[in-house]
């Protein structure tokens, strides 16, 4: 069986508070992109899983302690798988990018595993060895609203993105670890969210809470960011996520393409693609 396995965009962050366990209160407005990795799994009659990573990002990954290794560990203790695997990835998804790469592979094998048997408690357990943000991979739009509740967006807006990452590995928990201030919850206005123009225009006047922090730590992301908002045809730009991809939302792909030509001249060594929402 082959399985795309979907990268996520941030398109808007917020970070309300800090819990006593050290996790953060987060709402954010996402998307999937048709950027994805490939994954191939084959049921084995060996007592013991192979998983391999191929690709651009593949020496990036760690051979254990991953989210697919994490999951199928997890999903034995609880008695709900007793096969074991053969799982290839080719990892297409920027490793440290933001993108949700790693959380994505382990979703969309979790859902071919499984599919009818997911529900919120299964998830809640699952998310303490892969990440808070299992969920988002199970709505291809939507509004996390909380750790625990996501708001799905049935409207669906067709947007253009230009992806560019630098040379730089973000350690999502150093930089949530120099979070000091935060912002206010807020209520998702589903409206703005029917017309195109005006979910734009809000998008445009949002922002990514931690992006100031990664800028700071890392002034090239910031240069890059200025770069690409200042290319024709681009509604704005953000990171996604705690980085390191930066992206640039493109009036259609003819700009976003055009842009991509000329900044790849200017960052030779950078990793860019095209993407569009899914």
């Amino acid at each position: 069986m082959v399985i795309n396995s979907f990268a996520k965009i941030n398109l808007t962050l917020k970070v309300n508070s800090k819990f006593k366990n050290g996790l953060h209160q987060v709402q954010t407005l996402y998307s999937w992109i048709n950027l994805f990795d490939k994954i191939n799994v084959t049921q084995i009659k060996k007592n013991k899983d192979r998983i391999i990573f191929i690709g651009p990002f593949a020496k990036l990954v760690k051979k254990k302690n991953n989210t697919v290794y994490n999951l199928l560990k997890k999903l034995r203790e609880l008695n709900l798988i007793y096969n074991y695997y053969s799982i290839v990835i080719t990892k297409n998804i920027p490793v440290f990018g933001g993108l949700g790469g790693g959380t994505s592979n382990a979703a969309f094998i979790l859902n071919y595993l499984l599919k009818s048997k997911i529900n919120n408690i299964l998830l809640n357990k699952l998310e303490k060895v892969i990440g808070t943000d299992l969920k988002l991979f199970f709505n291809n739009h939507g509004y996390l609203k909380n750790l625990r509740t996501i708001v799905s967006i049935k409207k669906k807006h067709k947007f253009c993105f230009l992806l560019i990452q630098p040379k730089i590995k973000c350690s999502t928990k150093k930089i949530y670890s120099k979070v000091k201030k935060f912002s206010a919850k807020e209520s998702l206005n589903k409206n703005i969210i029917k017309s195109k123009t005006r979910f734009l225009d809000y998008l445009s006047k949002s922002r990514n809470d931690l992006q100031f922090i990664v800028e700071r730590e890392y002034p090239i992301i910031k240069k890059l960011l200025n770069d690409i908002k200042n290319e024709k045809g681009c509604h704005f730009s953000r990171l996604t996520g705690t980085g390191s991809v930066c992206y640039g939302l493109f009036r259609d792909q003819i700009f976003a393409k055009k842009a991509l030509y000329k900044l790849k001249n200017k960052y030779p060594k950078f990793w860019f693609s095209l993407a569009k929402t899914v």
